[in-house]
């Protein structure tokens, strides 16, 4: 990879209680991409998002944002840091009691000393850019599922953020609504030039959206690459993950440090 990088991790480590979950993960993910991190349950992708805007401290190694070093920032500048970024949960992480219109406008009314009227006006453009223009008056119990995931993102992108971290954007969601979320995060990297990274064991939505792609197993990246390529991979961890496969192979990191150059490119 090549260019300005919106998110660096070099070594990073992290463990709880003892059990390490981040075992030396090197990321080089450039600006205006969509980069994906593919990986099983517990292998430390959402660990990784939580790095990123510092809801986590590595043990060791080094993060960087848009080349600031932040491995060791204090909570006061991550106050700052994060308005870079804006993050889709898992599970959209409404406030039940608001309606969409306080749910969107939650955190430019944390953020910004906007009038009324600025506010609801940047509401009305963040819903339209999701395909949910006017719903404003609705509470998320009278919305679906596919509805309130899309609501998530324009609560995400109402600070105008220049990086979009989505937490399993398809989970719980039928085919239909789980393509149009792929449609979704293509459409705004496009139209509002954002990076947007992804964490994901959603091949389909993987395939759609992802400019890069890594594979994070136990922990560690064994494999990377551009996903134009991905498919006619034969790295053998990367071909039983894709096709579903419970006989994997051993890590192939195994019991040694995880550098950049080491593991296998796809």
């Amino acid at each position: 990879m090549s260019g300005e990088l919106a998110v660096r991790f070099r070594g990073v480590e992290k463990a709880f209680r003892g059990e390490p979950v981040l075992r030396g993960v090197d990321l080089e993910i450039p600006v205006g991409c969509t980069f994906t991190i593919l990986g099983g349950s517990g292998s430390g992708k959402s660990v990784c998002l939580k790095h990123m805007i510092g809801l986590l401290q590595a043990d060791a190694g080094q993060i960087e944002i848009h080349g600031r070093d932040v491995t060791r920032l204090g909570e006061r500048g991550w106050v700052e840091e994060r308005k870079r970024f804006g993050m889709v949960f898992q599970g959209a992480a409404l406030f039940d009691s608001l309606s969409v219109l306080e749910n969107v406008a939650y955190p430019i009314r944390e953020h910004r000393g906007d009038s009324e009227e600025a506010v609801r006006a940047r509401v009305a453009r963040c819903l339209e850019a999701v395909g949910l223009p006017g719903i404003e008056a609705l509470f998320p119990a009278e919305l679906s599922g596919g509805m309130r995931k899309r609501v998530g993102v324009a609560r995400a992108i109402a600070l105008e953020p220049e990086v979009i971290l989505y937490d399993e954007p398809t989970t719980g969601l039928d085919p239909a609504n789980s393509r149009r979320i792929g449609r979704l995060i293509r459409q705004l990297q496009g139209d509002l030039g954002l990076t947007s990274i992804v964490v994901t064991h959603d091949m389909e939505l993987c395939h759609a959206v992802s400019d890069w792609i890594v594979l994070l197993r136990e922990g560690r990246i064994v494999a990377r690459g551009e996903a134009a390529v991905l498919r006619d991979s034969d790295h053998p961890e990367l071909r039983a993950f894709l096709e579903g496969s419970d006989d994997l192979p051993p890590p192939a990191l195994a019991g040694r440090q995880a550098p950049g150059r080491e593991e296998a490119d796809v």
